[in-house]
């Protein structure tokens, strides 16, 4: 590419928290110089490397008719634009085709595409005019749709909602399980009450170790630049969070996954960052597509460290530069743990399904850290903080329960007496 870090053309994020820092790290590992469109306060902001957008105006990255003045009144030349959230990655679609594409650049799909992945109902309707293994997806518009599924053939059911981003925002989990009819109509209601379009689908059979994702890039020339695979292990919250620890694993490890992704990206003619999650099913095998996210994910910064920097060939494809090529020889068996959301999975399970002690901490140890680095400190810090923060709750929360079961009631017809 040539030039020092300080002579190439920026990068501005805009995402958050462990996304908004992935990123970043990512790109600064590229020797990219890069700016963060994130609110005040953020993780990312306590980064070594972090720096707001510059410009008269502070932007904390959402999107819509103002980001435009923001960025139209920016003091730069030219800058590439990464999305690391849903609804800054559909606003991005649109940079293509606006006045302002000549100084800023996005490695980036259609608006249609975009919408057609995000869109779950429409994703779901698409995946049924292929050959690509999903799970039974039913559209909820009415009690007259909830009437019309054929519950009893049929595993077990559960809600999820048309835009993931604000269910998680809202209610912080993917999905709600159902046990039936009658419970899928009273959930529904109260959801669609609360303005979520809403879909129900099969729970497909399996344990958290029966996740995978397939990880990576498809560039302007419709190459797959990149490609990563990886395996969860645990999640949090239970059945419908995010993972807290995953593996990488071969791509041959998951060789129908991985035809599947490209032979669907190929369809719609995709273009730039992606993360695929698939679920092994457990009756019959098969890889079933859960998702496809069209923007920087939350682990990206560990595809960078194991050598699919991602976030770079974003870059270098929105400039029209030549796109670098990973190996697929990455490192296997490498782990990354999110500590915090680990923590509470490992509270939340079951002895026999958590494993062993010592083989948390093997894990742990040989791992990569979401916030923790040793050459960027603070952001580690400030997680170790929370953590420490949570603990000291629990532990005084337990504190005070144990002193209300211990304090002496008096009988209904005794007076306490007052103290000496």
């Amino acid at each position: 590419m040539g030039g020092s870090s300080q002579s190439r053309t920026p990068a501005i994020v805009l995402a958050q928290g462990a996304n908004a820092l992935g990123v970043l790290r990512s790109l600064q590992l590229a020797g990219v110089p890069t700016y963060v469109a994130c609110p005040p306060g953020d993780l990312v902001t306590r980064s070594r490397w972090y720096r707001p957008t510059p410009g008269a105006t502070p932007w904390d990255g959402t999107p819509g008719p103002q980001a435009w003045n923001i960025l139209g009144e920016m003091p730069l030349a030219q800058a590439v634009l990464i999305p690391g959230a849903d609804d800054a990655a559909l606003w991005l679609a649109d940079l293509p085709q606006h006045n302002l594409a000549g100084r800023f650049k996005v490695s980036t799909s259609s608006r249609d595409t975009q919408e057609l992945l995000q869109d779950k109902s429409r994703f779901a309707a698409f995946l049924r005019e292929t050959n690509i293994p999903h799970p039974p997806t039913f559209s909820i518009e009415s009690a007259d749709d909830i009437e019309a599924i054929p519950f009893e053939r049929l595993d077990r059911l559960f809600i999820k909602p048309v835009n993931s981003q604000k269910f998680s925002d809202v209610l912080g989990v993917k999905g709600v399980r159902v046990s039936g009819k009658d419970e899928l109509l009273k959930v529904w209601r109260h959801l669609h009450a609360h303005g979520f379009g809403l879909m129900a689908q099969e729970y497909v059979p399996g344990t958290s170790a029966d996740h995978y994702f397939v990880d990576g890039f498809r560039d302007a020339r419709g190459r797959l630049t990149g490609l990563f695979a990886r395996r969860r292990y645990r999640i949090h919250p239970i059945d419908f969070g995010n993972s807290s620890y995953c593996e990488s694993i071969p791509l041959t490890d998951i060789q129908a996954a991985v035809d599947d992704v490209t032979e669907l990206l190929a369809k719609v003619n995709y273009r730039g960052i992606f993360s695929a999650e698939f679920k092994r099913d457990a009756r019959d095998g098969q890889y079933r597509i859960l998702e496809v996210n069209s923007r920087a994910w939350t682990y990206v910064e560990f595809a960078s460290r194991c050598g699919v920097n991602v976030c770079e060939m974003a870059w270098q494809d929105a400039l029209g530069l030549p796109v670098t090529v990973a190996s697929t020889a990455y490192p296997v068996g490498a782990g990354c743990v999110n500590l915090p959301r680990d923590i509470r999975s490992l509270r939340e399970q079951p002895a026999d399904k958590r494993g062993s002690l010592a083989t948390v901490l093997r894990q742990w140890l040989k791992a990569h850290f979401h916030a923790f680095r040793l050459n960027d400190p603070l952001p580690g810090l400030t997680v170790a903080g929370s953590i420490f923060l949570m603990q000291c709750r629990r532990t005084l929360r337990g504190f005070r329960a144990t002193r209300g079961r211990d304090k002496i009631v008096p009988p209904p017809d005794q007076k306490p007496t007052a103290p000496s």
